[in-house]
């Protein structure tokens, strides 16, 4: 806990810390960070939750029912909204489905008691900024290479009068160009607030029992505490929620580039 002579500092669990100098890459020192470690935690996760789909036996066993369901799940959203042509876009996005999902799930895991803190790696920008780039410029790869400059009819309002044009075409533009920082951005706030919440109530937990007075706990510690139960389970469906969120608002903008109107 970062609650340090009664003071709470909830941001302290978002900071990034170096585990052990990388290498020099033109002047600049790489690390090996907490975040490089959890994401590669992440990664491992994922591996041994794919590994258990593999087997590929005539009775599913309960874990590859789960691998099954969940590629089953993403398959249909892709092929719901755009198409039997989404079946090719499918593995990035059940990709970034999954990493969003276990990177979320993992910030989650209350090794606290064991000397063991937990990093979200998706409550940095930096992280949910890159995936939401990437993701944008999927969409304009695959709007050129498929439509040419008619593309940018995808600005044009379909139905709406050439006299509207001039209005509506630069705030269907800002629309389309903002896609990217919500996108990122969604993910990168719900799960920083959902956390430095956590922390806060975990510092009032913390403060109340130690205080000298033997009646703060009882009216400072407990309701937090429940408080912090309710939370806890809410931030687990946010972070179901969010993943599932990143991944619907990504089919939506490939179905954009693929169908146009």
């Amino acid at each position: 806990m970062a609650a340090e002579e009664g003071k709470i500092d909830p941001m302290h669990q978002f900071e990034v810390q170096t585990i052990f100098d990388g290498f020099n890459l033109g002047g600049h020192q790489i690390a090996f960070t907490n975040s490089a470690l959890w994401m590669l935690v992440t990664l491992g996760a994922l591996w041994l939750f794919m590994l258990g789909g593999m087997k590929r036996q005539l009775v599913p066993t309960r874990w590859q029912a789960a691998v099954e369901g969940v590629t089953g799940f993403i398959s249909n959203m892709m092929h719901t909204n755009i198409g039997p042509e989404g079946r090719k876009f499918t593995p990035y996005v059940f990709s970034v489905f999954m990493f969003i999902l276990a990177a979320n799930l993992l910030g989650m895991l209350p090794l606290g008691v064991v000397g063991i803190h937990p990093f979200t790696v998706t409550s940095h920008i930096t992280i949910t900024g890159v995936l939401a780039i990437v993701s944008f410029a999927i969409v304009l790869v695959v709007g050129f290479l498929r439509h040419g400059f008619h593309f940018f009819s995808l600005f044009v309002p379909h139905g709406a009068p050439w006299w509207m044009l001039p209005i509506l075409v630069p705030v269907e533009f800002v629309s389309f160009m903002v896609r990217p920082f919500s996108l990122g951005l969604r993910l990168f706030v719900a799960m920083t607030a959902g956390h430095i919440l956590l922390k806060v109530l975990a510092g009032f937990v913390i403060n109340g029992m130690n205080a000298d007075a033997a009646w703060v706990a009882p009216i400072v510690s407990v309701p937090s505490f429940i408080l912090m139960v309710g939370i806890s389970a809410l931030e687990l469906l946010v972070a179901v929620i969010q993943a599932y969120v990143f991944a619907l608002l990504t089919s939506l903008y490939l179905n954009d580039a693929v169908n146009l109107h």
